[in-house]
């Protein structure tokens, strides 16, 4: 990849909808260099979609939450069945699994709080693998992003 190819994945970030036409003119190269140039970074999983980003709050999900959550085992079938679950729970935007303290961080958005209290019953407290979750409710969206460059 060359700085023509980030110039490309830039523009791409903030509006997927973009012509090659409309990139051509800002990246200074022709539209059918544009379109196989975004062809081979799709292809290669550089671009792995293209997606619309929606506005929580004009669909009735105005509360963002963050949950730390903390195993009481850590083993292969515990981990893959908790990311099974996070992966089809519809109001997890985001799970990761990581170091440190808690086993995974997830960032959800709820309706409510009687939303999120459900959330709570199915997938923590009837799991037998859950030794405890932490929650912080988000008060500000100072900055949502999913850019890399």
């Amino acid at each position: 990849m060359d700085e023509k190819d980030h110039n490309i994945l830039r523009l791409m970030q903030r509006d997927a909808r973009l012509t090659a036409e409309a990139i051509s003119q800002q990246v200074g190269l022709s539209p059918p260099a544009v379109q196989k140039r975004l062809k081979k970074l799709r292809d290669t999983g550089v671009i792995e979609r293209d997606i619309a980003v929606l506005s929580p709050g004009k669909l009735g999900r105005d509360m963002t939450i963050i949950v730390e959550v903390l195993l009481e085992r850590e083993n292969r079938a515990q981990l893959d069945a908790f990311k099974r679950k996070m992966r089809t729970a519809d109001c997890v935007q985001q799970c990761y699994y990581t170091t440190g303290e808690a086993d995974f961080l997830l960032i959800l958005t709820v309706k409510d709080i009687k939303e999120y209290e459900a959330f709570t019953q199915e997938h923590f407290f009837d799991a037998s693998n859950i030794s405890r979750f932490k929650t912080a409710v988000v008060m500000d969206r100072v900055k949502v992003s999913l850019d890399v460059l």
